[in-house]
């Protein structure tokens, strides 16, 4: 995947100076994901893995708000007349999204304005890192369609983010939460003002970009991995993780800065 030449057909694409930006941008709707946005959106975070030029990846949505989550009309309404295969094939497919999401060794920002709801909350918590605006309103509401809280890796992920008794009652009640509560819970990284957000998301996401990117895929790939094994296996993964980014350039790159006493300038290698 060229990130210059990239050009999806159901999303916004911009792409400068090692960071993507992904834009939902069906702002009439308030970002709804289709069939078709959910599969080209896994697909496209599955070939970031090759993506070397990108270090990092905002995602956000167009007009005011994140995403509205699944389109009623072009999803939830298929859905109903679909037999037990084909609905497993869907669910299996939103699924995929997350798990490519997690896989990318890129940090994934998510920039919050506005209505981020069902698939679209589930888009927020899978990011490493999420922005929002005071006007930010995340709900996981697939109860008040009929459905369970357990969908697309929420039960997993969404605990270990807030804990489990604020996950319980999300997840449970499919209620808004706002942008101070998800501040105050740990969802929200940072809040702040909607006029600031992608030069805020843009700052921080270069921030990144401009260090040890081999590092960060580790880090990365660690906090996932690590959730499910032991203290002591733990221990033994970062001694195996650390000792790999101890043999890159970057490593050798950051001890010759110091010894200068200037700033470093990782290569992600």
């Amino acid at each position: 995947m060229n990130p210059q030449d990239f050009a999806p057909a159901h999303f916004g694409w911009h792409f400068d100076a090692g960071v993507a930006t992904v834009t939902l941008n069906r702002p009439e709707r308030k970002n709804p994901l289709t069939f078709e946005s959910y599969a080209e959106l896994r697909d496209m975070f599955r070939a970031l893995v090759y993506a070397k030029d990108v270090k990092v990846v905002i995602v956000t949505g167009a007009g005011g708000n994140f995403s509205s989550g699944g389109d009623v009309h072009e999803i939830i309404g298929p859905l109903t007349k679909m037999a037990m295969p084909e609905l497993l094939d869907f669910t299996r497919m939103t699924g995929d999204l997350v798990k490519a999401m997690r896989a990318c060794p890129q940090p994934v920002i998510a920039a919050i304005d506005g209505i981020c709801v069902g698939a679209g909350a589930i888009m927020a918590m899978a990011s490493d890192l999420r922005i929002a605006t005071p006007a930010a309103k995340t709900a996981f509401l697939f109860t008040r369609v009929g459905l369970a809280g357990c969908d697309m890796g929420a039960c997993a992920i969404l605990p270990r983010i807030i804990g489990q008794g604020r996950a319980s009652d999300l997840l449970y009640t499919g209620r808004m939460m706002s942008a101070e509560e998800g501040e105050r819970w740990g969802f929200h990284n940072r809040i702040v003002e909607g006029d600031a957000l992608m030069d805020e998301a843009i700052k921080l996401a270069r921030t990144l970009a401009a260090g040890p990117t081999f590092a960060h895929g580790i880090t990365k790939t660690q906090l996932s991995t690590e959730w499910a094994v032991s203290v002591d296996t733990a221990i033994e993964m970062e001694a195996q993780a650390q000792a790999i980014c101890m043999a890159t350039q970057d490593f050798r790159r950051a001890f010759e800065a110091f010894a200068a006493k200037r700033n470093p300038e990782f290569e992600g290698n």
